[in-house]
């Protein structure tokens, strides 16, 4: 019989199933992070390339081969440079509010969002829940999701 072995995201996918609510890691910065992510694997943007959201029209699927581990989950990426580019700059191509749907963190709920229904405001991503949200999702909810968030976040952190 062939031996098991445990893959580096194999082991990371353990933690969040394991904590019972979305991965938790820490920032470059050393601030609690919180994303959205599989919880059995630790795939964010279910494998879709962040950095891809700002190089055309739709987003590309990331590549196991180009995979970066960054707040406690694995980014996977469309290539090489895409990669380096998020490994320079992770909060900058990461999505804001976690990858939460705005509408629902100005409510106060961390609602999943569909990494499909995306926009750039401001230069910052936003995922929604879906179309609708996106087009109700003016620069009022969103003010009032990022104002939100910090608590939101840190209440959702504490397990709370």
């Amino acid at each position: 019989m062939g031996k098991i072995r445990l893959t580096r995201r194999g082991a990371l996918s353990l933690l969040p199933a394991l904590m019972g609510r979305p991965a938790r890691g820490e920032t470059p910065l050393g601030v609690p992070g919180l994303y959205v992510a599989d919880r059995l694997t630790a795939l964010a943007l279910r494998g879709f390339d962040p950095v891809s959201y700002r190089l055309g029209p739709t987003p590309a699927p990331g590549v196991e081969t180009h995979e970066f581990t960054w707040s406690g989950l694995v980014w996977r990426f469309a290539s090489a440079a895409n990669r380096g580019a998020f490994a320079h700059a992770p909060e900058a191509y990461a999505p804001r509010l976690g990858g939460f749907d705005p509408e629902g963190v100005a409510g106060g709920r961390l609602v999943e969002a569909d990494p499909l229904v995306a926009a750039l405001r401001d230069d910052r991503l936003y995922l929604f829940r879906d179309a609708d949200r996106r087009k109700r999702a003016d620069m009022t909810v969103i003010d009032a999701a990022e104002a939100r968030w910090p608590l939101l976040r840190s209440d959702a952190a504490l397990g709370g």
